[in-house]
């Protein structure tokens, strides 16, 4: 392992690398769930640990730019200290590096308001496989060609090593307004979303529960016994606008049949939504994982349902659940969480992949994709010609012509992988 303290240094490393026929893995706090930094074949890791400041906050424009190794919670306190924020809390936001939101294509909490990682970066510094630091400047936009920066943004560290990056922010919220709301069914809070956001309205959270989500989070609450699917909305910004946003919205709630609900799951997960919920779990010996896709609306309800039906027949005693917290006028991400009883690892391993097999799939087949803010590292790898078909040749070729010999994180993507690499199931 090397910790280098500068883009220059890691631009030496990245010399020494190709020249030495090193292969190389750029590390933040690895706190991805599929194996974007697992070594395959003796790579050097590079520590960026040490890339940790902020080194400018632009009051007019509302950027700020900030080194990428600087711990995610770190660089939100330090940006709340001075009135701003940068609207992106990820679960991860406390284990979890700026660079590797941007290397892993994340989106955070309160994606309806702020975007995602890609909406949010504006700027990047790059050191390339070959040793080369490049620049791409901030602007609020161009039409240059195809967008460079969005090379980058998602490329999980094979295509070099982000160092530095330029983000917008915002000023703090004047106010916050957040609602509970249960409703009859999964179909009638999943159209009430959609219809809110396809109002134009941009609340900064959506989360909406299935009701096997909801039944451990709202037990002895009169309101959900008829209505068992629970959904949290939050406006936040100028208080004219958050009132205005919030009528308009409760609107459409109660259109649906919604029901306003106390604010106690609202405010339990606030003050736990950084913190994993496996551990409890796994130490009585069952198996926990969790698969976010992307699904169109017009196939939403069904696809869902059929995703819990092939799930419980490959076993019939697991957990599933699934909550839908990434909303979009088209569209929006399906998160679901499976628990496998204790079993034997010969037992449990191929269910584990058939539950994978089996979710991946039919997200494709509905319209949707693999992936939502996870990424593919090494695990989804075997998925990605299916979701991107030539496209995932275009990205073959640009890590071809930019490492050559292979060197820089290889075998993740879904790309090629090193002749000596050790073999993941999966």
């Amino acid at each position: 392992m090397v910790r280098p303290a500068s883009a220059e240094d890691i631009s030496e490393v990245m010399k020494f690398s190709r020249a030495n026929g090193i292969r190389v893995i750029p590390v933040g706090t690895s706190s991805g769930v599929l194996g974007g930094t697992i070594p395959l074949c003796n790579e050097l890791v590079i520590d960026l640990t040490r890339l940790d400041k902020i080194l400018h906050i632009d009051e007019i424009n509302h950027l700020v730019t900030v080194q990428a190794g600087m711990n995610g919670w770190a660089f939100e306190e330090a940006l709340n200290a001075v009135g701003w924020t940068a609207g992106h809390y990820p679960q991860s936001i406390k284990i979890s590096t700026v660079g590797g939101w941007a290397a892993c294509r994340g989106g955070g909490q309160a994606s309806s308001r702020y975007g995602k990682i890609e909406d949010i970066v504006v700027g990047l510094k790059v050191v390339l496989p070959d040793g080369q630091m490049m620049a791409i400047t901030p602007e609020a936009r161009r039409a240059v060609g195809p967008s460079v920066k969005d090379i980058f943004i998602g490329s999980e560290g094979v295509l070099g090593v982000i160092t530095e990056l330029t983000l917008r922010i915002w000023r703090k919220p004047e106010v916050v307004e957040n609602l509970v709301i249960a409703y009859a069914d999964v179909e009638k809070a999943v159209s009430a979303a959609r219809r809110i956001m396809q109002a134009e309205l941009r609340p900064a959270i959506v989360r909406i529960y299935d009701d096997a989500e909801t039944a451990s989070r709202t037990e002895g609450q009169d309101e959900f016994k008829s209505r068992p699917v629970m959904t949290f909305l939050s406006f936040s910004g100028h208080r004219e606008l958050v009132a205005a946003e919030k009528k308009i919205a409760l609107d459409i709630v109660h259109s649906e049949g919604g029901k306003i609900a106390p604010l106690d799951a609202f405010n339990d997960w606030l003050e736990s939504r950084y913190v994993s919920l496996s551990q409890r779990w796994t130490d009585q010996g069952y198996f926990m994982d969790t698969v976010e896709v992307v699904l169109p609306y017009d196939r939403l309800n069904d696809a869902y349902t059929k995703m819990k039906a092939a799930v419980k027949a490959i076993n019939e005693d697991v957990h599933f659940g699934s909550h839908w917290s990434h909303v979009y006028p088209d569209g929006a991400c399906q998160y679901m969480t499976f628990r496998l009883p204790p079993m034997d690892d010969e037992v449990a391993l191929p269910q584990h992949a058939a539950i994978w097999d089996v979710l991946q799939q039919l997200a494709l087949d509905n319209g949707g994709s693999i992936s939502h803010h996870h990424g593919v590292g090494v695990f989804r790898g075997k998925w990605m010609k299916n979701e991107l078909g030539v496209g995932l040749d275009l990205v073959q070729a640009i890590k071809d012509y930019l490492d050559p010999e292979n060197l820089v994180n290889p075998g993740k993507l879904g790309l090629r992988s090193a002749a000596d690499a050790v073999s993941i199931n999966g």
